[in-house]
């Protein structure tokens, strides 16, 4: 018996106004394009990042006018209200979370918490084989009752207007009170990625016994946002001069990748706010580059993300009006810094699976075998009740849209025998 008794909650299907889509059609017709000297106008295509000034005009606009002219949102809502749909206020904030219930012997509750630039939809793939395994050639003992929210700021957990302060360590509150209050589910389990997995963690660390386990993706310190330098992934440390070449490359890249990311949404969100909340373009351009960039791709977003699925996630952004209140994670992570409620270790109690993926790998790791030993070498192994790592060639940050089957087994490896 894992829940009491509840007031039965009301499902409330997504659905978006037709003044909405009509004022966003009329904005992506009146999108002013800025015009770049000869030679400026970025790469040669959307994923080909080499020397590229950011995102491919051409490949922006291309998708800009199928979500103007060929882009079907009714079609987008339809799929995701064939799973039920709830809005709830918990401690004052609105949460909507989408659930698919189990079918097996006894299943487990589990909560799934997504990232940015992520959206809730981000788990679609994984959500049926998890709650109905033997639909999927699996064990019907590991069907988990799958609870799926909108992180609040963000897609239908909106609008967030009297918590300025929300990070992700708040969230955590909000999800145990959720399973547990709200759900009446007396233990639960819990997984995630980006931003999700640092739920997940505080989860693991301040409610570990209420978690049967968690399961995350790549495994950070709690702390990664505390400090002065919270947007500068290398701390102001310059590049070793005797770094090997691939090494130094493979640092450079990294940087990169997510360098004006970080130092943009922890440091200034507020004024980026303002272009991306106006301008659908706009919105979609920054959203794009994470979804390009992060994904591995091969060159390729489309390998990951078809045009419809990317405009699909960025609807979920734009309709709900959430670029400002999502934006502000990184901020409030680093204004309102994470501080510990025990002093044991590990930190993270609660029994804890971990996948890696290739497209992360740090400077001089090329095989799983070496990511998991220079995870276990490092300052982050000690905080983990670790008990399943795995890591895998393919697959970037987006780990249960890109790779949802290797996601999948990993996350059922970790609970069980901890049902």
């Amino acid at each position: 018996m894992t829940a009491t008794a509840r007031p039965p909650l009301h499902p409330t299907p997504v659905h978006v106004p037709d003044a909405v889509l009509d004022d966003l059609r009329t904005r992506l017709r009146l999108t002013r394009w800025p015009e770049w000297p000869d030679g400026a106008g970025g790469h040669g295509g959307a994923g080909d990042h080499d020397g590229s000034y950011g995102v491919d005009r051409a490949y922006l606009r291309d998708l800009a006018d199928h979500w103007l002219y060929r882009y079907d949102w009714r079609q987008a809502e339809a799929a995701i209200n064939a799973y039920e749909h709830y809005r709830v206020d918990v401690q004052g904030v609105p949460v909507h979370f989408m659930r698919r219930p189990g079918a097996g012997p006894d299943p487990v509750p589990l909560i799934l918490t997504h990232g940015w630039p992520w959206t809730f939809w981000h788990w679609s793939k994984v959500v049926d084989p998890l709650a109905d395994p033997a639909a999927f050639g699996g064990d019907p003992a590991d069907a988990f009752d799958v609870i799926v929210p909108s992180l609040p700021g963000f897609g239908f957990s909106t609008p967030l207007r009297d918590h300025h302060d929300m990070n992700f360590w708040k969230v955590a509150d909000l999800w145990h009170t959720l399973m547990t209050d709200v759900l009446g589910h007396r233990r639960y389990a819990a997984a995630g990625c980006d931003i999700g997995a640092l739920v997940t963690g505080q989860l693991g660390h301040r409610y570990a016994d209420a978690l049967h386990a968690v399961h995350i993706g790549s495994g950070q310190k709690l702390t990664m946002f505390n400090g002065d330098r919270a947007w500068d992934l290398s701390g102001g440390r310059p590049i070793p001069d005797d770094l090997p070449e691939p090494a130094r490359r493979r640092l450079v890249s990294l940087e990169r990748r997510f360098a004006v990311h970080l130092a943009a949404q922890v440091l200034d969100p507020d004024t980026l706010a303002y272009g991306l909340t106006d301008s659908p373009v706009g919105l979609l351009a920054w959203l794009l580059e994470r979804w390009d960039r992060w994904s591995d791709n091969r060159g390729d977003v489309e390998n990951v993300f078809s045009k419809d699925d990317l405009l699909t996630h960025a609807m979920i952004f734009w309709v709900n009006n959430a670029a400002g209140t999502s934006m502000r994670y990184y901020a409030n992570a680093n204004r309102y810094p994470w501080t510990p409620s025990h002093d044991r270790w590990p930190v993270v109690e609660a029994p804890t699976g971990i996948t890696f993926v290739g497209h992360e790998n740090p400077p001089g790791v090329t095989t799983a075998e070496q990511r998991i030993q220079s995870w276990l070498s490092g300052d982050r192994a000690a905080w983990y009740h670790h008990v399943n790592l795995t890591a895998h060639e393919d697959g970037g940050h987006f780990i249960p849209w890109e790779i949802p089957g290797a996601w999948v087994d990993d996350l059922r490896r970790t609970f069980r025998g901890r049902r």
